[in-house]
């Protein structure tokens, strides 16, 4: 069975294209076993003044779809 942390990993794999498409990426720092995820956002995204609508509309709610054990998805 997979673990939470892989669960998380396989679905930021789904978002990881778009971000590419616009120079950044995001990498999974750490999984809380709360469903807390930290991320950090990368290349482009880490100094995006849109970073944040991304990491809680984009990354998050993706997130939540697909992994509903995800509580909320932080900055790292």
């Amino acid at each position: 069975m997979e673990t939470l942390k892989e669960k998380v990993q396989k679905a930021l794999e789904k978002v990881r294209p778009s971000l590419q498409a616009d120079g950044g990426d995001v990498q999974l720092v750490d999984v809380t076993e709360d469903g807390v995820v930290k991320v950090q956002l990368m290349g482009a995204c880490g100094g995006c003044p849109m970073s944040q609508m991304t990491l809680k509309m984009g990354i998050e709610k993706i997130l939540k779809h697909n992994v509903p054990e995800v509580k909320r998805v932080e900055q790292a």
